[in-house]
């Protein structure tokens, strides 16, 4: 196999492929962890992992003991210092992978008929979203796009009923016995309100944003549904798409982020 030589290190191109891959997990790693405490921790780590791979190379056999320890140890410690950050990834691959709750594998492997397009329903979502902003009502909505919301729609109570401005704006009435958690909307209907959804446990958003906000930021996370928040203090509209939070949104930008995410065909509509 074709080598060449640097110092001391016979590299082949093999190694070189090795180094990049491990080169991409590892900035991928870092953007998963960045702007966190744990990103610091991270880049030192790595720092130790060099300076022990150095040392082993110069055959410096006390030392290379000692870190050896040190890594062993320290992979535990990443591990404990790492969950919130691998629990999300590990949340990402399995969301991304669930095929058995995705809607498009089961009309393919069931044969399940297609639902008829439920874009109308984005107009009374909207102005739902306007009153309560302006009144400052607080509400929580989710939209389905293509993951199997069943699970969090027997945590409510069903309604199967039509989407209109005025339903919606009743169930969020302070006065509604239904006005607390979320209202899940799919496949042209309004299928459950009082909805119980996960809540995030990112510690990176601020302390303005409440349960709501932090229950829209859950859902998106473990589905691929776009949820919308609307504060009950500042009015602020909210938008929660695959584990981001998008804050303070005009009206208009909001309608324009949904149509993009959920109708358009590179997300497989």
């Amino acid at each position: 196999m074709l080598a060449f030589r640097i110092g001391f290190l016979d590299i082949t191109w093999l190694d070189l492929l090795d180094i990049g891959l491990v080169a991409v997990v590892i900035y991928q790693i870092y953007n998963l962890v960045r702007g966190s405490v744990a990103s610091r921790v991270f880049v030192g780590y790595l720092l130790v992992y060099f300076v022990y791979m150095l040392v082993k190379a110069l055959g410096l056999p006390l030392m290379t003991t000692l870190l050896e320890y040190f890594i062993s140890v320290g992979a535990l410690a990443l591990i404990i210092i790492f969950q919130q950050e691998i629990r999300r990834f590990l949340l990402l691959i399995g969301k991304s992978t669930n095929l058995s709750n995705n809607q498009l594998f089961r009309r393919w492997i069931y044969r399940e008929a297609s639902p008829t397009d439920d874009r109308p329903i984005l107009r009374p979502v909207l102005e739902t979203c306007k009153t309560l902003s302006s009144e400052f009502s607080g509400g929580l909505l989710v939209l389905q796009k293509n993951d199997d919301l069943s699970r969090f729609i027997q945590s409510g109570e069903p309604l199967n009923a039509d989407v209109s401005k005025q339903l919606l704006l009743s169930i969020f009435s302070q006065y509604s016995p239904l006005h607390d958690g979320a209202v899940i909307i799919g496949d042209g209907k309004i299928r459950a309100a009082r909805c119980i959804l996960p809540i995030s446990n990112d510690e990176e958003l601020p302390p303005a944003l409440g349960f709501r906000h932090r229950a829209a930021l859950g859902m998106s996370e473990v589905t691929d549904a776009a949820v919308i928040a609307i504060s009950e203090e500042s009015g602020r509209l909210t938008l929660a798409l695959d584990g981001k939070l998008f804050t303070h949104l005009s009206l208009t930008d909001l309608g324009v982020r949904l149509e993009k995410y959920l109708y358009t065909p590179r997300n497989g509509q």
